[in-house]
């Protein structure tokens, strides 16, 4: 049984500015981000801030037009995953910020409350879609059926569990399991639901509604890449942490993701124009043996070592300067897309 955790202070002025350890060390609660453990996470921050963003500044009067062109399969999935979008922003907030209360680096600490104000920011969007799409009682009914779905209950439930578990009773151990599965939630889960919008605008519908789903991928495969680097230095700092347990738990509960991920895609996407079911089980699986490389581990999918739909990264670029290379380059964005062209995470 791992030690029980204890809430950071917010502020210990007799310890020293820089953390002695990323969790039960010792900390002043004062950041200095030219005196921290790890510098990489300084650009973390500022890749975070430079991702800002609003709902808003996305204009979503043409998918008002472009809605009626959708098909009954097309119209049926866009409430579904954005439904399901909202089941797995809103309590990413939160968890981020119950985790950051047992961290000892003041670093994490305000790297969280970025990540947090970035889900709060995702989750309003998707009202800010259907606000323009849908009357108040559709938008309504679109929530009430994401939370009534057997299909997300069931794929949201081990998550939601270990967090509230995690929240109730903080161990060591436990930390390390919300981490994994915010992994998950960041790298796997969302990812089918994307490319279901990025399908809509290769085809010149709802391009608003992909433009901002766009940005809500490229935050996440920040939060995804931090949270990677998060979980290896407390198992670098701790590595009684580190056992083949731990491994075994985190293949088991990618390979739990990646069914239910799969589960979802094909009760969602079947029959949408452009979507091969096929491609994006191995997708899916791609997505998981990606994030798995993050952690340092190797892949458990040997039939997914490529990306199956490449025409998604002309949706999402690197991180750069620039927003999206699909929406700010229209005289690419319909171009058949190779291995060189787009973002390699994705």
């Amino acid at each position: 049984m791992t030690k029980l955790m204890q809430k950071v202070a917010i502020m210990e002025p007799a310890n020293p500015v820089k953390s002695t350890g990323i969790i039960n060390g010792k900390s002043s609660g004062i950041l200095n981000w030219n005196d921290i453990a790890y510098p990489s996470f300084y650009r973390t921050y500022r890749e975070l801030l430079s991702n800002f963003w609003i709902p808003q500044e996305v204009n979503m009067s043409p998918d008002a037009k472009s809605i009626v062109e959708l098909s009954p399969e097309e119209l049926r999935a866009y409430k579904l995953t954005i439904g399901l979008l909202a089941t797995l922003d809103t309590p990413q907030a939160r968890l981020i910020h119950g985790v950051s209360e047992y961290v000892s680096d003041d670093s994490v600490h305000a790297i969280a409350a970025i990540i947090a104000q970035q889900e709060v920011v995702h989750n309003e969007s998707y009202s800010y879609a259907l606000s323009t799409l849908f009357s108040f009682e559709e938008q309504k009914e679109i929530f009430d059926e994401a939370r009534r779905n057997p299909t997300i209950i069931a794929r949201n439930e081990r998550v939601m569990r270990a967090y509230d578990d995690f929240i109730q009773d903080p161990t060591e151990e436990k930390l390390i399991h919300v981490i994994v599965y915010s992994l998950i939630l960041e790298g796997i889960f969302f990812y089918s639901g994307f490319a279901f919008f990025y399908n809509l605008a290769r085809q010149q519908k709802m391009n608003a509604t992909a433009q901002i789903i766009s940005f809500i991928n490229r935050d996440e495969l920040v939060h995804g890449k931090f949270m990677s680097e998060l979980l290896r230095a407390v198992l670098g700092e701790n590595p009684h942490l580190n056992t083949a347990e731990l491994h075994e738990f985190i293949e088991n509960e990618f390979r739990e993701a990646v069914e239910s991920e799969i589960t979802w895609s094909d009760e969602v996407l079947d029959g949408i124009v452009g979507i091969d079911l096929g491609e994006m089980h191995t997708y899916i699986k791609y997505r998981a043996n990606k994030m798995l490389k993050m952690l340092g581990m190797d892949p458990i999918y040997e039939d997914a070592h490529d990306n199956a739909m490449p025409w998604i990264k002309a949706f999402v670029d690197n991180f750069d300067e620039t927003k999206t290379d699909f929406f700010e380059a229209r005289n690419r964005s319909y171009e058949k897309v190779d291995a060189d062209n787009g973002f390699d995470e994705l």
